[in-house]
């Protein structure tokens, strides 16, 4: 991690929410589970529910790449990530794919489970007096049901979604957007997340500094401009 300068040239910081503030997997784990009981799919298909996370996070993963990349709709996303899973457990049911696909997505903002030091950081971040914002490709319904219900709503000036936007990342006019709402420069913005196409390639590419908040000890052969594993270590750099 580079070291900090001393000198507070950065008033913008961009922060990624999924993978980064909001600790989509353990949300998403317990999300799945509900609904894999409910719909007693551990007696109609397996009862390695292991198994089936593991399935959709591997379908979830795939197909949130393509929609990154413009290949599929929302829409298609949304649904097919659970239909292919039901696919690898021999069920080509369109109508429970998309009814668990609902359910998930009408649970999974109720859940609350953020990284360790969130809370401490962006409140350290505000006292300090950056302007906080995010910039995120979830979904706009789902990401503010997120924030408000995990209570850090407050703490963002702008929230940037792929839909307000009209634009995804890693392409840049989803980043020129963030800047125009907010009224940044680029030379006193950053971009703070964890993924590093969308996040840290995307927002390199339209001419930002990042910080990759690599909490899985991800190798990579980019170089962003700090690099952290905890949280906490963001306030070596602000």
């Amino acid at each position: 991690m580079a070291a900090a300068t001393g000198i507070m040239h950065y008033k913008h910081l961009f922060f990624d929410l999924d993978h980064t503030l909001w600790d989509f997997e353990t949300n998403s784990r317990d999300t799945l589970h509900e609904v894999f009981h409910a719909h007693d799919l551990h007696q109609t298909l397996t009862p390695d529910f292991d198994g089936f996370y593991q399935r959709y996070s591997y379908h979830n993963k795939r197909l949130w790449d393509r929609y990154n990349h413009g290949f599929i709709k929302q829409e298609e996303l949304r649904w097919k990530r659970m239909w292919h899973t039901l696919l690898e457990y021999k069920s080509g049911d369109e109508k429970l794919a998309l009814q668990l696909s609902q359910e998930y997505l009408k649970i999974l903002p109720h859940k609350t489970q953020l990284f360790p030091y969130t809370i401490e950081i962006i409140e350290y971040l505000t006292r300090k007096g950056y302007a906080l914002h995010l910039i995120t490709n979830g979904f706009e319904d789902v990401q503010w049901g997120k924030l408000r219900n995990s209570q850090i709503d407050h703490y963002f000036g702008e929230v940037i979604t792929s839909e307000r936007a009209m634009a995804l990342k890693p392409h840049k006019e989803i980043f020129e957007f963030a800047l125009q709402q907010t009224g940044a420069q680029k030379a006193e913005s950053i971009m703070i997340g964890d993924n590093l196409d969308a996040d840290i390639r995307g927002a390199m590419q339209a001419g930002l500094d990042t910080v990759f908040v690599n909490h899985i000890g991800e190798s990579t052969e980019l170089q962003p401009t700090y690099t952290i594993y905890h949280l906490q270590e963001l306030e070596t750099i602000f």
